[in-house]
């Protein structure tokens, strides 16, 4: 019966094995879990992920599998009194207060009150909004949807608004970790740390614990001890593409910004617009009276920098190919020959795509700078950054 939720594992794109799903099938043949949906989803979660990145793909896929476990729709809820009173009951005791369960045992407990649902799906016609007794919205009846009653039963509503029918799944609270989709500064933080070689420097300002716990436990009495903090160590230079194609991007490339300034303490950064040419600057507000000339920055920072240039690399081709090219100004080089210089001066080089791989086909220049920087552009995603700083460090 579970080969539907295997194959939509396989489609959402949670690369699940088949012996993990034997050790699922083993656990519920051992009845670990039994009428409990937030237990049966975890159980489930616990055999079929074995990275954080694809939580959220499993909590789609088990959306997709099991929709209706929780929710109860107005089709299907005269035969929703065939559920297992155990599981309602099990149910209470985990999600239901002293107080609420009191509350349910006043109308006459689980029995009366599923009794209760069938009699008033007879008597009822038509929707129903407010109130305290009828199955509708918004109200305080114990049997609807958007309200609210402690005993309730929830029916034709698809997610929980207080949290008295837990829908785990629902929240997807690891959709920011999801390596298919663009990120946030927290995500880009933990990708930017696989690009890390450490350093100690300046002062003894950072607790030592396990020499404190050895020299205490061989002096016999407390005794602190401190090292010098330890630093990443590795020099980054980073090249933004701002305005024009780029400004649907801004969001994004600020978190990684952010993330970088924040993960790195020897990062420099300039900006520019499509391709790298003759200048670039610091100030977006004095682009053009205060530019930094190209070949400054290239005698500035030594070899030993990563060098990740970000930008959706869209823009006509002569842009990047011919002398005169640039949409703004006249550039006397075509901007491969900028991009060649650049790369020839750091090696560990990169460059960041925003523009979904998908549609990366779509547009000739893309194409152009992917060969220019030998396909080593990714796109910024969790996957992409990760594979980035993976190529930043051979």
């Amino acid at each position: 019966m579970f080969l539907p939720f295997f194959e939509n594992l396989r489609t959402h794109g949670v690369p699940v094995s088949l012996r993990e799903h034997l050790a699922f099938l083993e656990g519920m043949q051992a009845g670990l879990t039994t009428y409990d949906m937030e237990g049966f989803y975890y159980l489930a979660r616990t055999c079929l992920v074995k990275d954080e990145r694809h939580v959220d793909k499993f909590d789609r896929a088990f959306a997709a599998s099991f929709e209706g476990l929780e929710a109860i729709t107005s089709e299907q809820v005269l035969d929703a009194v065939d559920i297992p009173q155990e599981w309602l009951r099990k149910m209470a005791e985990k999600h239901l207060s002293e107080e609420e369960r009191a509350e349910v045992e006043a109308l006459g407990g689980f029995d009366k009150l599923m009794e209760t649902l069938k009699e008033r799906l007879k008597e009822q016609e038509g929707r129903h909004q407010g109130g305290n007794k009828w199955i509708g919205t918004a109200g305080t009846s114990p049997f609807g949807a958007y309200g609210y009653n402690p005993e309730g039963v929830r029916i034709g509503q698809d997610k929980s608004r207080h949290q008295r029918a837990v829908k785990v799944w629902d929240k997807r609270e690891f959709r920011n970790l999801d390596d298919s989709v663009e990120l946030g500064t927290r995500n880009i933080k933990v990708a930017l740390k696989r690009l890390r070689k450490w350093a100690r420097d300046g002062a003894h300002e950072e607790l030592d614990l396990d020499t404190t716990i050895r020299s205490t436990a061989e002096n016999g009495y407390l005794d602190v001890k401190t090292r010098p903090e330890r630093r990443n160590a590795v020099k980054v230079l980073l090249f933004l593409d701002v305005g024009g194609s780029m400004d649907p991007h801004i969001k994004v490339v600020e978190e990684l910004f952010s993330a970088a300034r924040a993960e790195f303490k020897h990062m420099e950064y300039y900006y520019f617009h499509n391709c790298l040419y003759e200048g670039v600057w610091k100030d977006n507000r004095r682009r053009w009276d205060a530019q930094i000339p190209t070949h400054e920055v290239l005698r500035t920072y030594g070899p030993d920098y990563k060098c990740i240039f970000v930008g959706d690399a869209s823009m006509s081709p002569y842009e990047v190919a011919y002398a005169g090219g640039a949409n703004e100004h006249w550039n006397q080089e075509a901007g491969q020959v900028w991009l060649q210089r650049a790369r020839d001066q750091w090696a560990a080089n990169l460059w960041i795509n925003p523009v979904p791989k998908q549609y990366w086909p779509y547009t000739q220049s893309i194409d152009m700078i992917r060969e220019i920087f030998d396909d080593q552009m990714v796109p910024m995603t969790l996957e992409g950054l990760e594979t980035g700083m993976k190529l930043l460090t051979r």
